[in-house]
C-alpha cells in the first residue's frame, strides 16, 4: 500500500536535550510539501559535527532535534512542484544546498548557496523547513530538523535543493560518507588547498575527514604526506590510504610546527587542519613554508575565541584558507564523486570501521569519542 500523502510513523534517534544520550523513539513524519522530498534513509554515517550539535555548546532552544547529515536513501514520495525526483530514486541528502539560480550557485568561485549564505551558522540554522514548520513530531511535540537533512530518522523530509540523485548501483552504506566526511576532506586537498604534484603536505587529525584529506593529497600527486595525530592507532590506516609517514606531537618536546619545519627543510607546501582546535589551526599555518605555504582549515571549533594569527606569518607569503564541504557544489559534484567511487578512483570502504544497526547509535558515538572508529555507519 502506498504511503504517499500519508503520515509515516517510523524509528528515529531524538536528542531531547544537550549532553544526554539519544533516545530511539517512534516519530511521525509528515508528507512532503511544495518542492520537498520524503526519503527513506537506508544508511547514515556518524560525524563529529553531530557530536558537537548534541553538546552543551549547541544553540540554545534547538531541542528536541533529530540530527544526522551524512546519509543515503531512497525517495519515498515527492511534494507538489518536484520534477527532479521520483519514488525509487537513490539519493543523498545535502546539508549544503545548491539551488542553481542564485548568484552564489552561478559563480564558480564558491560552493555556497543563497539558501545558507546569509546564515551565521549553517550547522544550527537549517532547523525548520522553508515555511518555518517541522515535518517531525514525537509524543505530541514538534521536533526540529538539523542541517536540512536529519538522517538519524528512518524517513526524513528535505527541500529538493538539498537532495541529489545518484547512480542506482551505488551501495548506500558506503556512499553515504560522500554526504559529508569524505567530500569535505578530499575536497579540502583538491579544491581548497589545491595541492600540487610533487608537493609536501601535512594533515592534522587522522579521523574520517583527515584520512579523506590524505587521499586527496595523494590523488593530487603530493610526494610527501605527513599525518599528525595523538592516537597512534590511526597511523596504519593513514599509511594504507596514502600518508608517507605519521608523527605524534606527544613524542616531541617542542611545538609540532617546529618539528615539521625541521623535517621538511623549512615547512610543508600545504597543511590541512581537520580537528577544530584553535592551537592546532595555528600550528598548521605555522608549519607551512614561508613564501608560498598554504593552510586550509577544515575542523569546526566550538571555542568562542578566534584563531590567533600573527600577521607577519601572512606577510611572509603564507596563505590561510578554510573550506565548507570541501568546496564542492553539492548537486553538481556529489553524483560525480559517487561515479568516481564506483570506478574505484578512491577507497571509501577503508574509512568505515564499524557497520552497526541503527539502534546502536549511542554506542557509535562512544566509539567515536574514544577514538576507536574512523567512521561508523548505521543501518536501518
Amino acid at each position: 500500500m502506498s504511503t504517499a500523502g500519508k503520515v509515516i510513523t517510523c524509528k528515529a534517534a531524538v536528542a531531547w536535550e544537550a549532553g544526554k544520550p539519544f533516545c530511539i523513539e517512534e516519530v511521525e513524519v509528515a508528507p512532503p510539501r511544495d518542492h520537498e522530498v520524503r526519503i527513506k534513509i537506508v544508511a547514515t554515517g556518524v560525524c563529529r559535527t553531530d557530536d558537537h550539535a548534541v553538546s552543551t555548546h549547541f544553540k540554545e532552544g534547538l531541542f528536541p532535534v533529530i540530527l544526522g547529515h551524512e546519509g543515503a536513501g531512497i525517495v519515498e514520495s515527492v511534494g507538489p512542484g518536484v520534477t527532479q525526483f521520483k519514488p525509487g530514486d537513490k539519493v543523498i541528502p545535502l546539508y549544503i544546498p545548491e539551488c542553481g539560480k542564485c548568484k552564489f550557485c552561478l559563480c564558480p568561485k564558491t560552493n555556497l548557496c543563497e539558501k545558507i549564505s546569509k546564515i551565521k551558522t549553517a550547522i544550527s540554522d537549517q532547523d525548520l523547513m522553508a515555511d518555518n514548520t517541522s515535518r517531525f513530531t514525537c509524543k505530541g511535540k514538534q521536533i526540529y530538523h538539523f542541517m536540512g537533512t536529519s538522517t538519524f530518522s528512518q524517513y526524513t523530509v528535505c527541500a529538493e535543493t538539498s537532495v541529489v540523485k545518484i547512480d542506482d548501483t551505488a551501495p548506500l552504506d558506503k556512499v553515504c560518507l560522500i554526504g559529508c566526511g569524505f567530500s569535505t576532506g578530499y575536497g579540502a586537498a583538491l579544491n581548497t588547498a589545491k595541492v600540487e604534484p610533487g608537493s609536501t603536505c601535512a594533515v592534522f587529525g587522522l579521523g574520517g575527514v583527515g584520512l579523506s584529506a590524505v587521499m586527496g593529497c595523494k590523488a593530487a600527486g603530493a610526494t610527501r604526506i605527513i599525518g599528525i595525530d595523538i592516537n597512534k592507532d590511526k597511523f596504519p590506516k593513514a599509511l594504507e590510504l596514502g600518508a608517507t609517514e605519521c608523527i605524534n606531537p606527544q613524542d616531541y618536546s617542542q611545538p609540532i610546527q617546529k618539528v615539521i619545519a625541521e623535517l621538511t627543510d623549512g615547512g610543508v607546501d600545504f597543511a590541512i587542519e581537520c580537528i577544530g582546535l584553535l592551537d592546532v589551526m595555528r600550528a598548521a599555518l605555522e608549519c607551512t613554508t614561508v613564501g608560498w605555504g598554504t593552510c586550509a582549515l577544515v575542523g569546526v571549533s566550538l571555542d568562542d575565541r578566534g584563531v590567533a594569527v600573527d600577521p607577519f606569518q601572512l606577510i611572509m607569503g603564507r596563505t590561510l584558507k578554510a573550506t565548507f564541504f570541501g568546496g564542492w557544489k553539492s548537486k553538481t559534484y556529489v553524483p560525480k564523486l559517487v561515479a568516481d567511487y564506483l570506478a574505484k578512483k578512491f577507497d571509501l570502504d577503508g574509512l568505515i570501521t564499524f557497520t552497526l544497526p541503527f539502534d546502536k547509535i549511542n554506542e557509535s558515538f562512544t566509539l567515536m569519542r574514544e577514538g576507536k572508529s574512523i567512521r561508523t555507519v548505521l543501518i536501518f
